[in-house]
């Protein structure tokens, strides 16, 4: 057994999905939301078996003329176990559509340390070049983690049915879907908060991974749970949230 597999919450995060959205047209709102991007920084505490085992980050930045940075950071610990991850993303924003630039991924800990580099290449057909790896063709996919960007934006919208293609932490081609499935109340260590949960729907039923996001923040995420054959790998709930 890796010994990451105990808590992999890093990896949480790392469900990541694409700017080709496919919305259900029986459910949607025709009105077009702005992407909203107020830069910001949210703090998360990591559970394991109800446990404190950790923190995670993430904020949002802006560089320059329509170019930002995402960042990821946690680091989770559980007896002799630990795990620490970063991933790093610089995008634009072009009429309304994230575009991504380069992707950074970052490993360590207990287990064999991982670092990679993406770049995505808009020139001509578009290229997406996996640092040491393989190039594809780029066909509106994200990287790793800036599908909440528009995530955020399709929920606004109404979207209820969405689909997304997107070069995962390893440099692979993915591709999930995300339903929305409930609306709720959730008590967190940020407060309470009115949220809609997502499901991502995977080709494999081994994982199941929901996703919470709050309308009163942007559809910031403010929880993420996975369960992996019916055991709980990890869930992270805000702690706290702060514009910038």
């Amino acid at each position: 057994m890796q010994a990451t597999k105990p808590f992999a919450l890093g990896a949480l995060l790392a469900a990541s999905l694409s700017v080709a959205a496919q919305a259900n047209p029986s459910t949607e709102n025709t009105d077009s939301a702005e992407l909203p991007l107020q830069p910001y920084k949210a703090t998360y505490t990591a559970y394991k078996w109800g446990d404190d085992v950790g923190e995670a980050n993430i904020e949002l930045s802006k560089l320059g003329d329509q170019q930002y940075s995402l960042i990821y950071t946690s680091k989770v610990s559980k007896f002799f176990l630990s795990d620490k991850r970063s991933e790093h993303s610089i995008f634009t924003v072009n009429d309304n559509t994230v575009v991504p630039s380069e992707y950074y991924y970052n490993r360590s800990g207990t287990g064999p340390d991982k670092e990679l580099k993406v770049t995505f290449s808009h020139q001509g057909q578009g290229k997406i070049a996996v640092e040491n790896g393989e190039t594809f063709d780029w066909n509106g996919e994200f990287d790793n983690q800036i599908y909440r960007i528009d995530l955020a934006k399709q929920l606004a919208e109404g979207k209820t049915s969405l689909e997304y293609h997107f070069v995962n932490y390893r440099g692979e081609l993915r591709h999930y879907g995300v339903q929305v499935v409930d609306e709720e109340v959730l008590s967190l260590p940020f407060g309470k908060i009115e949220t809609v949960k997502v499901k991502l729907i995977r080709d494999s039923n081994k994982r199941e991974t929901f996703a919470w996001f709050a309308p009163s923040l942007n559809y910031t995420l403010v929880r993420l749970q996975q369960f992996k054959e019916g055991d709980e790998q990890g869930d992270i709930k805000l702690k706290s949230f702060e514009t910038q």
